[in-house]
């Protein structure tokens, strides 16, 4: 596993973070193995890197799919639908959020709010925003997603 990069790093207190950025960055995840090395690297405990990295939600510990859904929860999207969404979803991928595709094609995330308020219910895939969505809608998204073909 090649960490050559954390040589462009002072081993200092505020280095953790951008270090766990750039093995996410290349690696798509943080895997165990780069971690043990970092801990190696910084000098400090391996249950001290997943403390950091597990209070950070932009930290993943298995690989994403190439489609990301993130389906929003926010209170405009939940009084509009958000819920029955995310159940649509869940049962057209055979997943449930927080969890990827077994053929790594797509991972679903909850999150808080996408700050797309006006047009609830949303969803976000990859950098995509879908909006005032029903059931019907949000399985011929899915479906363009599985077949790899959402533009």
């Amino acid at each position: 596993m090649d960490i050559a990069f954390f040589n462009e790093y002072k081993i200092e207190n505020n280095s953790l973070i951008p270090l766990l950025q750039q093995i996410q960055e290349k690696f798509g995840y943080l895997p165990s193995e780069a971690l043990e090395k970092l801990a190696d690297y910084l000098g400090i405990s391996l249950s001290r890197i997943y403390g950091v990295a597990t209070f950070y939600a932009q930290f993943n510990f298995s690989p994403l799919g190439k489609y990301i859904i993130k389906t929003c929860h926010g209170t405009a999207c939940h009084v509009n639908g958000a819920v029955n969404i995310a159940q649509e979803i869940e049962n057209e991928l055979g997943i449930k959020e927080n969890e990827t595709t077994p053929d790594g094609l797509v991972t679903l995330q909850p999150v808080a709010c996408l700050g797309c308020c006006s047009l609830a219910p949303v969803i976000m895939v990859n950098e995509k925003v879908f909006g005032n969505l029903t059931t019907a809608a949000v399985r011929r998204i899915v479906k363009k997603i599985k077949r790899d073909e959402l533009e």
